[in-house]
């Protein structure tokens, strides 16, 4: 049953190190908030697991917090390369990083086979792939009742699942709306998951059909408002395209992406502080 907490009190009781936890959003309500509150804790050997990483998890990965992930897709969306990503896979730096590449159809049905609480996913796709041949969770079965062959690969059941969304209600039920990805599936697969939000109310008004994640599926629920920045939460705030752009250059050094994160996430006590000294730094360049 869902709590009404702190962010920092969520990290602290539900992200253990060496968990596997999936921080989901497609295109917007990425819970950018709760990847820094992980950074700040210092947590460590995680399994990051996500449809489409990037900024977010460019940053937990070149401060050291990932094992592995497990992705369908990963870069700086209309710009380019993660480099911190990169460069934990290529050099190794802070230390190597195990991948297990999928499919955007893999991983969407992997999470569905994990809420469904089955042990794998069957598709058809893969067929003609390269990814069978790096990838060794990537098999191939015989239906038993039409002799297709259809790949299978494992569910994804994380630890922890952790979301964005723009309402939850005073009971810790959560409403969300827009482009959604994989985020009910995610949170339906998990063990344990936290969700921030734009706001709190006394009435969620859900409009018939709404994707309503009840308080009885949820661990915590935190009010994080803008929580998702850089990313958009329909109806609450725009996409910052500036701050994509502005984090290639910031990112291909370790040097330089050093110094910013301890300037603008260790060195501050939460998302607010972290958006107040961003404000300052962009005045500072302008």
């Amino acid at each position: 049953m869902a709590k009404i907490t702190p962010l920092r009190d969520a990290v602290a009781s539900l992200v253990q190190d060496g968990d596997t936890v999936a921080l989901e959003g497609f295109t917007h309500l990425i819970p950018h908030a709760a990847g820094h509150e992980i950074i700040r804790q210092g947590r460590r050997d995680l399994t990051l697991v996500r449809m489409t990483p990037d900024l977010i998890y460019d940053q937990m990965i070149g401060m050291g917090c990932a094992r592995k992930l497990i992705f369908s897709w990963g870069g700086n969306p209309g710009v380019g390369s993660l480099h911190r990503f990169r460069d934990a896979v290529e050099q190794g730096w802070p230390h190597r990083l195990e991948t297990e590449e999928h499919s955007h159809a893999g991983m969407a049905n992997a999470y569905v086979a994990g809420a469904s609480n089955l042990p794998f996913a069957l598709l058809r796709g893969y067929t003609g792939s390269d990814l069978p041949k790096v990838n060794p969770n990537i098999r191939f079965v015989e239906c038993p009742f039409t002799g297709e062959k259809l790949a299978a690969i494992p569910s994804v059941r994380p630890d922890v699942t952790v979301i964005h969304a723009q309402k939850a209600d005073r009971r810790g039920n959560v409403l969300l709306w827009g482009i959604l990805g994989v985020q009910k599936e995610a949170v339906l697969a998990a063990k344990r998951s936290i969700v921030t939000v734009e706001e709190i109310v006394d009435d969620l008004e859900a409009p018939p059909n709404a994707c309503v994640l009840p308080a009885w599926a949820l661990s915590a629920v935190c009010h994080v408002p803008g929580g998702a920045y850089p990313s958009y939460a329909q109806g609450y705030s725009e996409r910052d395209n500036r701050f994509y752009k502005a984090w290639d250059p910031i990112a291909r050094s370790r040097e330089t992406f050093q110094a910013w994160m301890q300037r603008h996430v260790l060195d501050t006590d939460d998302f607010a502080g972290f958006r107040r000294v961003l404000a300052e730094s962009m005045k500072e360049v302008a």
